[in-house]
């Protein structure tokens, strides 16, 4: 039997996302991903340092919009910045690893590779821990029809993410337990949350993905195959002077869908070729997904303070305090978000800071263009 060439692997960063939620510092052309939130640098340079020892530079690919595309290539390695896919306009992220799974292909001559898709803004404090699970996620995936996600053991019942369940025994890729994915469950109810945890079968969906470029594109082809068609017709141009008029014309008319909902949970649920699996993945894993958020993973206990630059409390606790460049004192307030930049201020508590992105939604009905 002829052995198959090596597959080489490549990253696809997903970073269109606007991160309305960490407003008034995040903005249309300077989102979440791009600033630095916690640790050093932006999230978007420290996603692409966790990947150095697994993916050379030159096979990082990044998709975002035209908006984000210029302030992030400057924060990319200078051989990931001819990888940069603008999105004529935003098609979730089936349509998004499409794009990037065509120019995988292109690059590999019509040859295969294997695909890791990772979000642009998470945060990992345990990079090594994650790089051997990638490892084995990318060594499953070398099995055509496989696709693989991360599942985070839940540490509680959140009822802000969705849930992987797992059936079955597992088995093994470079020491890693991997299990068959039975479904995929939406954000539930904290009763339901609370079933979940106790059941020891379930984690959370953290987004990250892999398999086979030709693995993903068959499966495009079975679940959506006016995307697969129209994303096949642009392939044809990649290279050529034709191609950017492509896109804007193409783009568009792909399906908008994000594909978890498009071809995984469809996958789990039409047994065939095509199966899923999911990795346990205890790394330190977070989406940073609100101010809130960052407080607790910057805070050693729930009543520290949290400051950007120096301060002092008086009877304060719990409270996240970011205006670097002006000494902050609070006296008497307790689980506070108070976030300054030079035209906006955001205060609220933190158990509100899932509603910043109201403020954000009202300042578009409002047209206030220069604060978004």
């Amino acid at each position: 039997m002829k052995k198959e060439k090596p597959l080489a692997t490549h990253a696809v960063i997903l970073a269109g996302g606007r991160g309305t939620r960490f407003w008034p510092r995040s903005r249309t052309r300077t989102p979440k991903q791009l600033l630095n939130i916690v640790g050093e640098g932006s999230m978007l340079q420290q996603t692409v340092a966790r990947l150095a020892p697994l993916v050379a530079a030159q096979r990082i690919w990044t998709v975002t919009n035209a908006e984000q595309a210029s302030a992030l290539g400057k924060q990319l390695p200078a051989a990931a910045r001819n990888h940069v896919l603008t999105e004529p306009v935003g098609r979730n992220t089936a349509a998004a690893i499409a794009l990037a799974a065509i120019h995988v292909r292109h690059a590999a001559a019509g040859g295969d590779a294997l695909l890791a898709v990772l979000p642009a803004d998470h945060h990992i404090a345990q990079p090594e821990r994650y790089r051997e699970i990638m490892r084995a996620a990318l060594e499953a995936a070398r099995n055509p029809g496989r696709m693989l996600v991360l599942g985070i053991p839940p540490t509680r019942p959140e009822t802000g993410y969705g849930y992987i369940e797992r059936q079955g025994d597992s088995i093994t890729a470079k020491g890693a337990p991997i299990f068959a994915v039975r479904c995929f469950r939406e954000k539930p109810e904290l009763a339901v949350a609370k079933e979940y945890v106790a059941s020891g079968n379930f984690h959370w969906n953290a987004g990250m993905f892999f398999w086979r470029v030709s693995t993903f594109l068959d499966a495009l082809k079975e679940f959506l195959p006016k995307t697969h068609a129209l994303i096949e017709e642009l392939d044809r141009h990649i290279g050529k002077r034709s191609y950017a008029a492509k896109l804007k014309r193409i783009y568009p008319q792909l399906e908008n869908i994000s594909v978890d909902y498009a071809i995984l949970e469809r996958a789990t649920q039409h047994p065939g070729p095509l199966r899923v699996f999911v990795i346990p993945a205890e790394m330190g894993w977070s989406d940073i997904g609100s101010w809130a958020a960052v407080h607790e993973l910057l805070a050693k206990h729930p009543t520290e303070n949290i400051f950007a630059g120096p301060g002092h409390t008086l009877d304060a606790e719990g409270n996240f305090l970011w205006s670097p460049g002006k000494y902050i004192a609070a006296i008497g307030v307790s689980g506070l978000v108070v976030v300054e930049t030079p035209d906006a201020l955001l205060i609220c508590p933190r158990d509100r800071a899932q509603d910043v992105g109201k403020i954000v939604k009202a300042l578009e009905d409002r047209k206030h263009k220069k604060l978004l």
